[in-house]
């Protein structure tokens, strides 16, 4: 069975969704499709581990869009996963057979999960949250008041851990971290974020690397640091891996996993784009390439993606950023995320407070609490280039 489509998106999530809907507001035409395998309209992620998770959403809130937008932009969702993709022939093999022709193609297939490579990580009981289906069967299994080990403290990790404690549940929180998020935001902002935990009653784990993981009957063990925690639930959230296999089966040269593509969001292959959690892309303010997992970004590089598709002149130029709510607190952070040399902490009253980030003589991140006003103007000294020492 064969389709044609002038325009392919490859991923059913926040990137492929702008992308389309960029297309045919830049007045692309000829069908438009969008591959995906979770069988529902694309949806917002970040309430998987904040509202869906503490049970203040539900999943009829989470769609993009209603399915109604289908029609208005003339848009097909197409149930598939993508397995084979020819740039050549301009041709993508769907699971089951089913193949589709293109003129472009977005690659949109996202990120997923990383599990530790240690014994017992594929053990049923050890989860990862993704997936609407992933909170979903986690809270089918739940049981009132069971124990739960979260590993890792990135912000999902924190975001899960606080989500679960206000459940009801015990929850243990390892990490081979000295503090939550230290590597990306320095030693005093990941002390406030310990101090969130702490206060949120989550009983802590922290530099020790899990080793193993052990099944006794319905309990698991985590074994780390040389000793050992046990509960009947364990959330692994150490991270994500881009979806790059089918750029790399053209022969394509991933850059830590991730897709190369330039401010237009293009790869080296013609009629081959990519957005979202698989790219590497260059951003047109910072003049380098920068790799973001970030939802808001996801839209921003999508939206470009499809404009671009459509012929429109656009390029990425955004200042990377998310926020984060762990418990009842919300952080929001900017920053072009490929390091920084020094920092500054302003406290603020009520607990709110910011943090600035410098390299190079310029200001490059920044992070705050209860500071919306320093966010919002951070943002454009990043995105200028202000010096370190204003």
């Amino acid at each position: 069975m064969s389709d044609e489509l002038e325009l392919l998106v490859l991923g059913g999530g926040a990137a492929g969704f702008a992308a389309a809907g960029a297309f045919r507001a830049a007045g692309g035409g000829g069908a438009v499709g969008i591959v995906t395998d979770e069988l529902r309209m694309p949806y917002r992620r970040p309430p998987l581990t904040k509202e869906l998770l503490r049970g203040e959403a539900t999943e009829e809130q989470l769609p993009l869009a209603q399915e109604s937008w289908l029609v208005q932009q003339d848009v097909r969702l197409i149930s598939g996963r993508a397995v084979g993709l020819d740039s050549e022939a301009r041709t993508v093999d769907l699971s089951g057979g089913r193949r589709l022709r293109y003129a472009d193609c977005v690659l949109a297939t996202g990120a997923e999960p990383i599990r530790l490579p240690v014994r017992g990580a594929d053990d049923p009981a050890v989860r990862v949250l993704r997936t609407v289906a992933d909170v979903r069967e986690l809270l089918r299994r739940l049981g009132g008041g069971d124990q739960v080990i979260v590993i890792g403290s990135g912000f999902i990790g924190c975001e899960i851990a606080s989500s679960l404690r206000t459940r009801g549940h015990p929850v243990t929180l390892v990490s081979d971290e000295q503090a939550p998020n230290i590597a990306r935001l320095g030693g005093e902002p990941a002390a406030q974020l310990l101090g969130w935990l702490e206060q949120d009653g989550i009983r802590l784990c922290l530099g020790a690397s899990v080793d193993a993981i052990e099944r006794d009957g319905e309990t698991l063990e985590v074994l780390a640091g040389g000793s050992g925690h046990r509960a009947r639930h364990v959330i692994m959230a150490v991270g994500v891996a881009p979806r790059g296999e089918l750029a790399t089966a053209l022969g394509i040269e991933l850059k830590g996993g991730a897709v190369p593509v330039d401010p237009a969001m293009r790869t080296v292959c013609p009629g081959l784009l990519a957005a979202g959690d698989v790219c590497l892309a260059e951003n047109a303010a910072a003049g380098r390439r920068l790799r973001v997992e970030h939802w808001g970004d996801a839209l921003g590089q999508g939206e470009v993606a499809g404009a671009s598709a459509a012929g429109a002149e656009v390029a990425w130029a955004d200042v990377p950023g998310f926020w984060s709510t762990i418990g009842r607190r919300t952080l929001k952070y900017a920053a072009w995320g490929d390091g920084f040399q020094e920092m500054r902490l302003e406290l603020h009253g009520a607990g709110g407070f910011t943090a600035w980030y410098g390299s190079g003589g310029s200001i490059v991140g920044v992070l705050a609490h209860l500071a919306d006003e320093d966010y919002e103007r951070g943002r454009e000294l990043i995105a200028a280039g202000a010096p370190w020492d204003r």
